[in-house]
């Protein structure tokens, strides 16, 4: 498709899962992924595939990026972002699901070339995040009972 439209914007559906790990006796943890372009923190994000559920979408970024086995709690929010570049200059646009996820199986670590480090960190030491992915993880983790439907912060 690129090679038709070059970088010119494209309008993708995404899906985000906020993974915790609850472990008795220990603090609740976040699953969080280092990427590769630019070295930044983020929970489990993914394109939905044609035909695919983004509530599918996350179970299959998780296994392939982080190589952890979840499932799915709920749709905790759906956002629109702003264009975001990628270092290669394609541009994109995203309606993004983002769920709440509970950890099933698996210890973290590198499943593709997306990223450079997956690992769990507890909820008071997360690394420094984006804001919209910030957002992410604090809708999740509040525990409201509706979806929150909202334009992505830069």
């Amino acid at each position: 498709m690129r090679e038709q439209i070059g970088h010119r914007d494209l309008w993708l559906s995404g899906a985000t899962a906020t993974v915790v790990r609850q472990v008795a006796g220990r603090p609740a943890e976040v699953l969080l992924v280092r990427r590769s372009d630019d070295s930044s923190w983020t929970p489990i994000c993914g394109i939905v595939e044609p035909g695919e559920l983004p509530s599918q979408t996350v179970v299959r970024e998780a296994a392939e990026e982080a190589c952890v086995q979840i499932e799915v709690v709920r749709l905790t929010r759906m956002a629109v972002s702003g264009t975001i570049e990628y270092s290669n200059r394609d541009r994109c646009n995203y309606l993004d699901h983002d769920f709440l996820c509970r950890w099933v199986a698996g210890e973290p670590r590198v499943g593709d070339d997306e990223s450079t480090d997956a690992r769990f960190f507890p909820l008071d030491a997360l690394p420094p995040l984006k804001p919209r992915h910030a957002r992410r993880i604090e809708v999740a983790l509040a525990g409201g009972p509706d979806v929150v439907i909202e334009h992505d912060p830069h």
